[in-house]
């Protein structure tokens, strides 16, 4: 569980605390993290993977608070969570195989970036899938 939250929580979070003070005060900048669908608590359906699902939550909830506390200072800027789907990594191998669409990293990485590219200020602190829909928290 501490190495989950390490990757998943804790490292995006020293990120976040080194790079949002330094988006420009004025004009849009974005700051996305990788989150997960199954950080979500509103969309658990399956249980499991507690540690994994856990973190995630953590930096769902990490992403909402800067979020806030950017608006302050940098009313443009954008601070988001973003899940990529599943993408084809070792991580996500054995669920190729129970019939769940996956996608090759440079597919993911052309969705998320269209994603950002039609977010506002407005949306910052949200959760939003590849797709660009919002996911609950």
């Amino acid at each position: 569980m501490a190495h989950a939250f390490a990757i998943n929580a804790i490292g995006p979070a020293l990120l976040m605390k080194h790079l949002l003070p330094l988006l420009p005060r004025q004009g849009k900048a974005v700051f996305a993290t990788l989150s997960a669908k199954v950080g979500s608590i509103g969309d658990n359906q399956l249980g499991g993977w507690y540690s994994y699902r856990a973190s995630k939550a953590a930096l769902n909830q990490l992403v909402h608070t800067a979020a806030i506390e950017l608006r302050r200072r940098h009313p443009e800027a954008i601070c988001v969570a973003l899940h990529p789907g599943t993408v084809h990594t070792a991580l996500s191998a054995p669920f190729a195989k129970t019939g769940l669409t996956v996608v090759h990293p440079a597919e993911a990485a052309q969705r998320l970036l269209s994603v950002l590219a039609g977010l506002n200020a407005s949306d910052s602190g949200g959760f939003f899938n590849h797709d660009g829909t919002p996911l609950p928290w």
